[in-house]
């Protein structure tokens, strides 16, 4: 009797992976874990084991993804300017329309409201503001940086070697290692470097602390050499106002003498020429009293304290010099006015000159009513 087959196949047995073989676990599966393994406490399924092994058995962290370098900012492009030189006096707003052709009226009164226009590197915002020979105007397309406020100076020229001002009694040029007070040298080396980081101002002659008037600064080491170097061929004129004592009789002199300095720095006139400097000053009155000459003082050599001497010398010494024989306080500070420089231009050759008003408490004492002090 013939047996019958079921239809249901025969169970087959399942074979463990022999060399290389493929297991028949789905590749889906989660992997089981021994026995061992999930006895130690505190690991999570899936937890990579902690022991000295863990190094060897964890799998190395994936690379952090490169960051984009950030881009470093430009600087900004300086904003760009025009300077021009004021010939004649005129008002700003009038000087502009003449200058900035390209532009009109209302367009030039926005850039004075927005601070875009600099006379000798300080904004200026007043449309009449009356400009004179020698200053630099500035026009700037964005707003200007305004540089720090001078006191007791005002700049009355200034270009790429050469800096003039006008300083007020009071205010040294340059300050010793001993001082530490404000300076006209102080303030302008501020200024410049307002403008430029890197810009340095040199001293190229003084005026006393007392003395008021025109002086001259150099931008560069350079200038300044040349220009000490060729003092006396370079400035071709350096007059000088002052308010004497007295009666001058003679209306136009000239004082010659040779100078000495005593251990006690003042300097006194000598006729014997060993280790003493040569000094010649020029002088003529332009107005005078009973009390007071009112003298235009012109230097033929520069040597200190000259003037002084030379008017101590003729019997009419400055007001307010004490130093060298003064009684009278008429003003308050020393009766003396650098007026007038003059020189060659160290880089053009040309020949500038800069002048100042004389100072209105030097006229005081030949108005009607006035009493002397």
């Amino acid at each position: 009797m013939e047996k019958k087959h079921s239809a249901r196949p025969p169970k087959q047995r399942q074979r463990s992976p022999r060399n290389g073989g493929s297991s028949a676990r789905p590749e889906h599966a989660p992997r089981r874990e021994s026995a061992a393994q999930a006895q130690q406490p505190g690991r999570a399924q899936g937890q990579a084991p902690r022991g000295k092994y863990a190094a060897a058995n964890r799998r190395p962290a994936a690379a952090p993804a490169a960051r984009r370098p950030v881009p470093t900012p430009r600087p900004a492009a300086p904003a760009p300017s025009k300077s021009y030189e004021v010939t004649e006096p005129a008002e700003l707003l009038t000087f502009l329309l003449q200058a900035v052709k390209s532009e009109g009226r209302n367009a030039i009164k926005s850039m004075l409201s927005r601070g875009q226009i600099a006379v000798n590197g300080t904004t200026q915002k007043v449309y009449n503001f009356m400009l004179q020979p020698g200053q630099t105007v500035t026009v700037s397309k964005e707003r200007i940086v305004e540089t720090p406020p001078l006191i007791g100076l005002t700049i009355l020229y200034e270009d790429a070697d050469v800096i003039v001002v006008i300083k007020e009694a009071g205010l040294l040029s340059i300050a010793s290692e001993q001082e530490s007070e404000l300076t006209a040298y102080r303030q302008l080396t501020a200024h410049v470097r307002a403008s430029n980081p890197s810009g340095r101002i040199f001293v190229v002659h003084r005026l006393d602390r007392d003395t008021s008037g025109v002086m001259m600064f150099a931008k560069s080491e350079q200038v300044q050499q040349q220009l000490q170097t060729t003092w006396q061929e370079s400035v071709t004129e350096r007059t000088y106002i002052a308010l004497v004592e007295g009666k001058v009789r003679k209306q136009e002199d000239t004082i010659s003498s040779y100078l000495k300095e005593s251990k006690t720095l003042k300097m006194y006139s000598v006729s014997n020429p060993t280790d003493a400097q040569h000094a010649i000053t020029h002088y003529k009155v332009l107005q005078q009293n009973s009390a007071f000459s009112l003298l235009e003082v012109s230097l033929e050599t520069g040597r200190k304290n000259q003037i002084r001497v030379h008017m101590e010398d003729i019997g009419h010494p400055i007001v307010g010099d004490k130093k060298y024989g003064s009684r009278s306080k008429a003003l308050n500070r020393l009766g003396l006015h650098a007026r007038v420089l003059a020189f060659v231009h160290p880089t053009t050759g040309k020949l500038v000159r800069f002048e100042s008003d004389i100072p209105r408490s030097f006229l005081q004492p030949f108005k009607e009513g006035y009493t002397p002090k």
